[in-house]
């Protein structure tokens, strides 16, 4: 399985080891950010949400506890690395999966990184179980309501599951500001916040209430309840400015979508 990882350390030459190290894990690594304090980690942690952190313990300004106590009870996998072993009994006691002393060696590493690996696929294969037996039930609910007499049309989607930290968390579709299409993905975003899903938007588009939600370009969905104006372009285009101030495209072929919800315009 592809592993997200942050690197914070405060020194130079540590955190470039620690690169080189998971350069040769292979490609299933992705370095999201690399850090040298502990403010920059906060920040970066919480804009890039990693599956596991190389964290260091003494940094200048915020040590490693300090970066976990800012994120809160929803942090990543975390390896501490540190040349100090009087942490290695508090940083167990916040769940750290490891705890690498300097200097190690590159089969220490290794083991360390295995064994957050090992944690990141148990976690993703219980949250697997969890999303197909939810599925499950809802096809099951959808199949009764649809043999019961007078039953009703097929129901728009209200909740959206997303992962956050290696937690799956419900997002009520209502929340949902715009949605932007990235492959065979669409990125969900909710004020501040954006989850990242397995789900062609053109399938997601399909469970919307189209009531609510609309389509405006082949990569991006809108929420009406959200929307603040629209500005027309020279090139025949619009823009959709939502009322957090995020400006969007509406292009020229989706024009129809949106007037038959809001009425002709321009």
């Amino acid at each position: 399985m592809s592993v997200r990882v942050v690197v914070v350390d405060d020194e130079p030459l540590a955190r470039r080891r620690v690169l080189r190290l998971l350069r040769e894990e292979g490609d299933g690594v992705e370095v999201a950010a690399v850090c040298s304090n502990g403010v920059e980690a906060v920040e970066a942690i919480r804009a890039t949400r990693p599956d596991l952190v190389f964290l260091d313990v003494q940094m200048p300004e915020m040590d490693g506890f300090g970066v976990l106590e800012a994120l809160g009870p929803d942090i990543p996998g975390v390896i501490f690395v540190t040349a100090y072993d009087q942490y290695a009994l508090r940083a167990f006691e916040v769940h750290a999966l490891d705890y690498l002393l300097k200097p190690f060696d590159v089969e220490r590493f290794r083991r360390a990184f295995e064994r957050g690996r090992t944690q990141l696929q148990r976690r993703a294969s219980g949250q697997q179980r969890i999303v197909a037996l939810l599925e499950q039930l809802a096809a099951e609910r959808r199949e009764l309501e649809r043999r019961l007499p007078g039953a009703r049309e097929p129901q728009h989607l209200e909740w959206v599951m997303v992962k956050v930290r290696g937690r799956l968390e419900l997002v009520k579709t209502a929340e949902l500001d715009w949605i932007e299409a990235e492959g065979n993905y669409v990125r969900l975003h909710a004020g501040k916040g954006s989850y990242l899903i397995r789900e062609k938007i053109s399938t997601l588009e399909e469970r919307l209430d189209p009531e609510a939600f609309v389509r405006v370009h082949r990569s991006t969905i809108v929420n009406l309840n959200r929307v603040r104006e629209l500005r027309p372009l020279p090139s025949g285009d619009y823009t959709v400015t939502l009322t957090d101030g995020t400006e969007l495209k509406l292009s020229r072929g989706y024009r129809h979508r949106l007037a038959e919800r809001v009425g002709e315009y321009g």
